[in-house]
Formats: C-alpha cells, structure tokens, sequence
C-alpha cells in the first residue's frame, strides 16, 4: 500500500512503530549494490569488527507462521558469544528494484495508456447487481463528474490504485453523474486520464433514484467512493475527497500484503 520512497518508507515506519533508524538508499543504490541485496527483504548482520556474521531471510515463511527463525536464531548465537551456526540461507521475496529497470517501467506505463476506454450505461437494476457483488472481487465504485475540479485528482489516483491491485481479487469501476446527453463530454475525459477500467454513466438525471439503487446512506457530495466486500457489504465509504493511503491499506488488509496463500 505504500512505496519505495523516502516519504513512504517514513508513513510505513510510522505505522509499525519502527523503534530503529532506518536508511534510504533509493536515489543511489549504492549500499544496496555493495552488500549484494538480491531481494526485498535481504538481511546482513555485522559483528562488533563489522564482520558480516549473518546473509539471508528473515524466517522461512511469508504469510504462514514461521518455522525457522533464522535472523533471530543468528542474532541469538552472536550475543551468546557463539559462531552463527547457519550464517548463509536462501531468500525470498520479490527481486530487488534497480534503478536502471526505470525505462521499462516508463515503457509499461506508456503501453497501459494504450488501453481501451469504453463508457457505458447504467439502469437502476444493473446498478443493484453491481452493488450486491456477486464476485469473488473487492470491488471500489468511485462517482464522479466533469464539473468536480476534485474528482480530475482522484480518478488519476485511483488508475494507478487499479494497476496495482487489478491482477488480484480487486476492480475498479466508476460511475458518472454527468447527464445522459452529456456522455461523449464524459467519455473524453476518462480517455484523458486513461481510466481504462469499467465505467458507467447513470441512465437518467435522477439522482435520487441513483443514490437509493448505490448507497442510501451517500448523501449526494462527488466525489464519493465505497468499497464492497464479495457479497455486497459496504466495507469502506469516502464522502469528497478520497484518503489515499487509507484506501490502499483497506484494500491491501483485505487482499493480503503478497500474492502467497495466508493458508
């Protein structure tokens, strides 16, 4: 739900109640090329003389309840006075992001924008059933319209929200409160931002009936997003402007931190 930045690295570490400095080495990879940090996380430890005593994982596990404590066991053997009895382990998790990977990175961002935008629309009864979430999906309904100088933030936010989460168990679907005839106005806007998700513009001018058939408890400010469990609970609900980091965490909390199994 958070990134590689410093400014993240610092929300995260406030988060977790990090009681240890921490470094950030992401402008220069310097230390991180030295040390040879094949993944996120890698983990050195040094003795007294700065002799590294320990490379390896954390544990041996992701998700599940580790077996093998293996930092914990080194760290133990060290300040017992001892030699690490398993100073190397294999790690695990996902491959350290060098910088030199950013013109690929520039390169999937300029082919994701090539993605079709369609924009259809939407009854009451389709609404209903959008709502009542028949999936195994998370499922975010955003309401915007041209007019809302706030929504023009939000939506790009939430595009990069939807290319993070998209390939898990999430969608993203947005809901306009633009007039019937003013479609071809709101379809152009979405292709600016390249809001490639599912998108739906309301049948009707009656907001009311949108509203009843969305979320009785919205009371008729855009932007206004809800989050919807697999099964049509409204798990999460942002009146006007959207708390991003929030909505990441909500999401991430529900879907898993990783792709690993939790069972």
């Amino acid at each position: 739900d958070v990134g590689d930045s410093l400014e993240d690295t610092k929300l995260h570490a406030k988060r977790r109640g990090f009681k240890f400095p921490y470094l950030y080495d992401g402008d220069t990879q310097r230390v991180a090329t030295a040390f040879g940090a094949l993944t996120t996380p890698h983990v050195f430890v040094f003795d007294r003389e700065r002799k590294t005593r320990y490379n390896g994982r954390i544990d041996d596990a992701d998700v599940k309840p580790p077996k093998s404590h293996d930092l914990r066991n080194a760290v133990d053997d060290l300040l017992a006075g001892h030699e690490v009895r398993v100073p190397t382990t294999r790690v695990f998790g996902c491959s350290t992001k060098w910088s030199d990977k950013r013109e690929s990175v520039k390169k999937a961002v300029e082919q994701w924008n090539k993605e079709p935008v369609e924009l259809e629309t939407i009854d009451e009864a389709t609404l209903r059933k959008l709502v009542a979430n028949d999936t195994k999906n998370y499922r975010l309904i955003n309401v915007w319209a041209t007019s809302c100088i706030p929504c023009v933030t939000e939506l790009s936010e939430l595009v990069t929200v939807n290319r993070m989460y998209r390939r898990r168990n999430f969608e993203l679907i947005t809901l306009s409160l633009d007039s019937p005839d003013r479609r071809e106005d709101a379809l152009e806007f979405l292709k600016k931002y390249h809001v490639s998700c599912k998108n739906y513009i309301f049948h009707s001018d009656d907001r009311d009936k949108l509203a009843e058939a969305l979320d009785p408890k919205w009371k008729g400010p855009v932007p206004y997003t809800i989050l919807i469990a697999p099964g049509g609970e409204i798990i999460g609900r942002w009146e006007e402007e959207l708390d991003l980091p929030k909505l990441k965490t909500e999401i991430v909390e529900r879907l898993g931190r990783t792709y690993a199994a939790r069972k």
